[in-house]
């Protein structure tokens, strides 16, 4: 049986609409999801570089550095916390910790959107249930159009030539397991707000098409 736990939730001081005004625009998520090498990351921080310039208050959450910290694998904290406790909390890439991992940031994310921040999250996200869930908290939290879906859509071969971290190599090798494309699926969007062709344009021309869609849904001046 699981135990009932009393947690109460605490009203701000400062509403989000506040926040949005101090800031000059909305907060919402931007969502890239794709393939490794598709170029999620590369397109979200120059679409992050872009938005500073424009005085837009942004932040890219990445699948690495989250990884890092938040998100850490039973590996990392061994050391500092024990076998145990990174039994517990560590996330492995299993599709079980795979939807905890895209739990826990898709909450982060959600919390830089009521800060009236533009959250852009770079993340394989390969289950479109998961993503689903993140956007279901988001517009519930939120308005309709907060989550902007982005498909960072490159096909496999292009992203295993591209192989930025040699992980497509070490998958095939046998090395790594449950590998997004190699041997765990992709789902990718059914209905993405928008589809990046990352095969054949650059950055910096896809993440004008972010910002164009942006503009042109009113989610920033």
């Amino acid at each position: 049986m699981i135990e009932k736990t009393h947690v109460v939730w605490q009203t701000h001081t400062v509403s989000r609409e506040e926040h949005e005004r101090l800031n000059g625009h909305h907060g919402f998520v931007v969502w890239f999801t794709g393939l490794s090498g598709a170029g999620k990351s590369t397109v979200a921080n120059v679409v992050n570089r872009k938005l500073y310039e424009a005085g837009v208050r942004s932040f890219v959450l990445d699948g690495d550095n989250v990884r890092h910290g938040l998100n850490a694998s039973p590996a990392m904290l061994a050391p500092d916390h024990g076998e145990a406790f990174a039994k517990r909390f560590g996330l492995t890439f299993s599709h079980e910790d795979r939807e905890e991992n895209i739990r826990r940031i898709g909450a982060v994310a959600e919390l830089f959107a009521c800060a009236g921040v533009v959250a852009l999250t770079a993340f394989i996200s390969p289950y479109r249930r998961d993503r689903d869930a993140v956007r279901k908290l988001v517009q519930t939290n939120g308005r309709p159009d907060d989550f902007v879906e982005v498909f960072v859509d490159a096909p496999l071969d292009v992203c295993e030539a591209r192989d930025p971290k040699g992980m497509y190599k070490k998958a095939r090798a046998g090395e790594i397991r449950h590998f997004t494309g190699i041997d765990d699926p992709y789902e990718p969007p059914l209905h993405p707000e928008l589809r990046l062709d990352s095969a054949n344009q650059t950055p910096d021309v896809l993440a004008d098409q972010v910002l164009a869609y942006l503009r042109s849904k009113g989610k920033i001046p």
